[in-house]
């Protein structure tokens, strides 16, 4: 299922009234007398003029203002499962965060993945829960630098995010230090802004710097 855009009618309507205004035009020339006025030419040159001008701003709107990127439901079912061992400050802090996450930016699906176990998995979610570092993320690791998959579909790669929503349509693997990652998914392609980034990189950090306090 993906999401209307709410914009498309205004991006429309100057295309659609100049077309429709220069239709009237042409009609009302046909239907009326052979004998045309100096007045009636100049006011027919105004709404021709009037009307090429409603097209060519109908044109330029669907250019200037492209279509959102279509969000889709992902399949999954609504998921919280934290690790019960864990200390209660790192379980409160874990809670705090991908909160923060799934009600403050694009995210729909998020796994939080640390010295080889998954330590909390939170949103829209599949049955598989194991995380077997493919390509991507053992990169992300290795250079300590974020991945940002605007179009998951279109990447070969994808397979290995087989923790995360069959329909994922973009994915952010953010490193925790050396010895993990926060790995994000969304329902639209190209949605994360560098503010949503941002805000990632950050709360990577603080996890990293609270999993190091209480010896992980």
């Amino acid at each position: 299922m993906t999401t209307s855009d709410p914009n498309r009618f205004l991006r429309r309507l100057p295309l659609v009234v100049g077309m429709l205004a220069g239709t009237l035009l042409l009609v009302n020339r046909f239907l009326a007398s052979s004998t045309l006025t100096d007045a009636q030419a100049r006011s027919d040159a105004l709404g021709i003029l009037a009307s090429a001008l409603l097209i060519l701003t109908g044109l330029l709107w669907q250019r200037v203002q492209p279509k959102p990127p279509e969000a889709v439901q992902l399949v999954g079912q609504e998921r919280f499962e934290l690790q019960p061992d864990l200390p209660e400050p790192v379980q409160t802090e874990l809670a705090w965060s991908s909160q923060i996450l799934l009600t403050n930016t694009v995210t729909r699906s998020l796994v939080v993945w640390y010295d080889s176990r998954v330590l909390l998995r939170r949103g829209i979610l599949p049955e598989t829960s194991e995380v077997k570092p493919g390509k991507i993320l053992q990169r992300v690791l290795e250079k300590q630098k974020p991945v940002y998959l605007v179009s998951l579909q279109i990447y070969p790669g994808r397979v290995e995010f087989n923790y995360l929503p069959e329909n994922t349509q973009g994915v952010i693997c953010q490193p925790i230090s050396d010895r993990g990652a926060l790995i994000l998914g969304a329902n639209a392609p190209r949605s994360y802004t560098k503010q949503d980034e941002n805000w990632i990189a950050a709360i990577a950090d603080k996890l990293a710097d609270t999993f190091q306090r209480y010896e992980l």
